[in-house]
């Protein structure tokens, strides 16, 4: 489970710097790595597992909340 929890992590942070670059000079490096536009098949892909990965975060932090109060 932790590795998937890295994996999942990785691929959200590199999901945020896409997006950020999106945002700020509007610029798709996926579109532009991978041709074709967002709606290539492999831009839908990737945009896809970063949805999943950012789902699985949620998903363990509601579940294993690493951040829980010991008493």
């Amino acid at each position: 489970m932790r590795i998937t929890s890295i994996i999942a992590f990785c691929l959200v942070i590199i999901g945020a710097i896409v997006w950020g670059l999106v945002g700020v000079f509007d610029f798709n490096l996926v579109a532009a790595i991978f041709g074709g536009g967002a709606n290539a098949v492999a831009s839908r892909i990737i945009y896809s597992l970063v949805g999943i990965s950012a789902l699985w975060l949620i998903f363990y932090w509601i579940i294993y909340n690493p951040f829980k109060r010991i008493d």
